[in-house]
């Protein structure tokens, strides 16, 4: 999606002479404009929030901003990749012998390792069912999710990425963990006493393990 001329366009190239900025430090400017742009769709809504408000929040010039996200709505995207990553992460590192859930609990993810969805997550998932610029940013992330899990799946059966087997156990696995943020982010909305976010993909987890026989059994 194309930022519109009312979000303030005019990227272009960072400023000579000035001294690179590191991968991490690059991740947090990411972070914090994610935070900025959903305080705001908050706020005002998405159609009521520009680039330049976004940019003006967080005292950045709006090109600055354009160097980061082509579009208002993209700048949410680190925050709904977190948890993905975190999970894919495991997957890896999953042993081959190994069950999944096995794993996992063994590795105490879900107590103290899950990423827990804070309150501007919450937020933000939730807006995706009212805000279809914001559903569209949340469906992109997943798909290219499921991309990563097929990957990671073919690698631990010896399979290809494009095995249709693959790819039905990369999209149970993403359509668990997609459910499960979308059920906490409601559960959410109430206020506090929600319960934590691990017992719950735990818990979509044991459900969908029915379909991913590459995380259930040692790989052939």
């Amino acid at each position: 999606m194309a930022r519109s001329s009312s979000d303030g366009s005019g990227g272009g190239p960072a400023g000579r002479g000035r001294p690179p900025m590191t991968e991490r430090r690059k991740e947090v400017v990411r972070t914090e404009i994610a935070r900025a742009a959903v305080r705001l769709f908050t706020e005002r809504g998405v159609s009521g929030t520009t680039g330049d408000d976004i940019a003006r929040e967080l005292g950045i010039s709006t090109r600055t901003l354009w160097r980061y996200f082509p579009s208002k709505e993209s700048c949410v995207r680190p925050l709904l990749t977190t948890g993905l990553d975190f999970m894919a992460a495991r997957l890896r590192a999953c042993p081959p012998d190994t069950p999944l859930l096995e794993y996992l609990e063994r590795e105490q993810a879900f107590e103290e390792g899950a990423p827990d969805l804070g309150e501007p997550v919450a937020d933000l998932i939730r807006m995706t069912h009212t805000e279809p610029s914001l559903m569209a940013v949340w469906l992109e992330v997943h798909h290219a999710a499921e991309s990563v899990f097929a990957e990671i799946i073919a690698a631990r059966t010896g399979g290809s990425a494009d095995d249709l087997s693959v790819r039905v156990q990369a999209a149970v696995l993403n359509t668990a963990l997609r459910l499960a943020s979308e059920e906490m982010a409601r559960a959410t909305a109430d206020g506090p006493g929600a319960p934590p976010v691990g017992p719950l993909v735990r818990s979509v987890l044991a459900t969908a393990a029915r379909g991913l026989p590459a995380f259930t059994a040692a790989a052939s």
